[in-house]
This record gives C-alpha cells, structure tokens and sequence, in this order.
C-alpha cells in the first residue's frame, strides 16, 4: 500500500512538472535522483530529454542494500556519506534549536519519501530499460550510503546510461568535489548535445 501511495505522489510531481516544462534535462542527487528517474519512466511526451542522477536511491539490487540512513547519529552519517567525514560533521550540540527543528522537520520529511520498501521503487530496475535518453550517473567514490555496484547496476539498467566516479568525494560529490563532480556533467552535455540543466 505504501508503495501505490508514493507512486501517486510521484506522478503527481511528475504531472506537474509535465505541465509546467519544455524539454529539459534534469540533474537530482540522492532521493531527489529517484524522483527524476520515476520521472523519466513516466515520461510519455518526451519533456525529459536527459538525466544526471547524483548518488541517487531508488531501485533494488540484490545484494547491494541502501545503508539505513535513519539509524545513523551524526557521527555516523558524516562517516557514511562524505570522503572527508571530520570537514562536514556537525556536532548536534553545538547547533541552535532553531536549526535544530529544520533538521527534523527535513528528516521527517525524507522519511517520507524513503518509505517502506525503504529507499526504493521495486518494480524501478526493470522499467528503466525503456528510458531512453541520455543518463549519466555520477558517483563519489566513497559513498557508503550505496555501493559501487549499486551504481553501476542503476547506470546498466538505462537504455543509454553510463556512470562516472568523482575521487575523493562522498555521496554528495557536488557538494565535495564541485570542480570535478560539473565537469564530468559539462563532458557529458557536450558529449549527448543536451539543452541546458534544470535542477
């Protein structure tokens, strides 16, 4: 039933921007590259005419589980998610309530999206195959939430995907290695001919 509930918030967002958009090509990290990618499957008028999917969630690869993020403290999500895990952890204690509660209010929000099945769309992998756009997949190689072949299974299961790791950044690359992680986007709009992104 969850599944069928998040599917529905998922067509909605996706109808809506449908509405809402010309062509373009979208670039979504983590959950929000799991929204992009059930986007695309959705996709019928041909508005989505390439992804870059950063560390994304969203599909299930046996074998290969999505770290339980939510049963993480602050140590231990700095440790999973960055390469330099001392540079970007935050010790709660010294954070202002305020920030606090927009932290939890965004947690409770993730958990939302993350439902049950955790972090994934069963039904995602095999539909994926039928998307065929351009899809880079970028990877910091020292993700922990996912695993390297977590990532290189979401990349194969694209009609015409492909994925790029960025040293020495976690799983937010971006955020890391901005140099890098918009480079290999930049190679890859040249290379496919894409529009402009939006993300």
């Amino acid at each position: 039933m969850e599944t069928h509930r998040r599917a529905g918030r998922l067509h909605r967002t996706s109808t809506a921007f449908h509405r809402r958009t010309r062509q373009e090509l979208c670039v979504l990290s983590s959950l929000g590259g799991w929204t992009a990618a059930e986007m695309a499957v959705r996709d019928t008028a041909g508005v989505i005419t390439g992804l870059v999917l950063i560390d994304a969630v969203g599909v299930d690869i046996p074998g290969e589980p999505i770290r339980g993020f939510f049963s993480l403290d602050a140590r231990g999500v700095a440790g999973y998610s960055w390469h330099d895990s001392q540079r970007f952890y935050v010790d709660p204690a010294g954070v202002p309530a305020d920030q606090l509660a927009r932290r939890a209010a965004g947690m409770a929000t993730m958990r939302t999206l993350a439902g049950d099945p955790y972090m994934h769309d069963p039904k995602l992998l095999r539909r994926l195959r039928h998307v065929d756009v351009p899809a880079l997949l970028v990877r910091g190689e020292s993700d922990r939430i996912v695993t390297p072949a977590y990532g290189d299974a979401y990349a194969g299961a694209f009609a015409n995907g492909r994925l790029e790791v960025i040293p020495e950044a976690g799983h937010l690359p971006h955020i890391e290695q901005p140099a890098a992680a918009f480079a290999a986007i930049d190679r890859h709009l040249h290379a496919t001919d894409s529009p402009a992104a939006t993300a």
